[in-house]
């Protein structure tokens, strides 16, 4: 069962990571519209179009990712202080009432929402030759059936917890800065910084 789930995960992580680089692609196509519109005195009416589809293909693809990592925002004043089980019974709670049906209804209208638009060859009407649409229209599709399964995964990591009292693992991925686990890492106690702290000090006072 912990391999199925760490399979997913990495596969979550893995088009997170993908997906990602539509950030510097889209820093890079912001910067030159600028120059091209300001400097050149050539904007590209296709622009306005290309960022919405970049930026909204990032976002949604990066739900999966997030939801493996448990990373998504949550009120956890009193959350993260209950028992495991009892954190867990909220999750699976919350999961089959809330999040089960919309991420499957994104999914399933996600996906006739994208066939319609493949159709018609959809094309952007917010400027008389926009770039097509129905290309970034299938990741809506893609995007609620990977949060789907990654649903079920949490779901699964909730009824395990339930049954033996502890959060079975995640893949590890980018964190946060762990002060104290920094300090163990590099075998850094308090008093060696406050004692760096006092040298520092001392050198300082003697230049002054």
């Amino acid at each position: 069962m912990q391999n199925f789930f760490l399979s997913v995960d990495k596969v979550s992580t893995w088009l997170g990571h993908v997906f990602s680089w539509l950030i510097l692609a889209l820093t890079v196509l912001i910067t030159w519209e600028v120059f091209s519109r300001y400097v050149l005195d050539n904007p590209h009416s296709w622009a306005f179009d290309i960022m919405i589809m970049m930026y909204g293909s990032m976002f949604m693809m990066a739900g999966a990712y997030t939801l493996s990592k448990n990373g998504h925002v949550r009120g956890d004043v009193l959350y993260g202080f209950f028992p495991p089980r009892l954190q867990a019974g909220l999750d699976l709670a919350l999961y089959i009432l809330f999040f089960v049906p919309g991420v499957f209804a994104l999914a399933w209208a996600g996906y006739f929402y994208a066939a319609e638009s493949w159709a018609i060859k959809e094309i952007s009407n917010i400027t008389s030759d926009g770039p097509a649409i129905y290309p970034f229209k299938t990741i809506i599709p893609l995007a609620g059936a990977m949060l789907l399964v990654q649903g079920v995964v949490e779901i699964l990591r909730c009824i395990v917890c339930l049954k033996d009292g502890e959060w079975p693992m995640r893949a590890e991925d980018v964190e946060e800065v762990d002060v104290d686990k920094l300090k163990d890492m590099v075998h850094v106690k308090d008093e060696d910084i406050a004692k760096l702290g006092e040298l520092i000090a001392t050198k300082q006072g003697a230049q002054k």
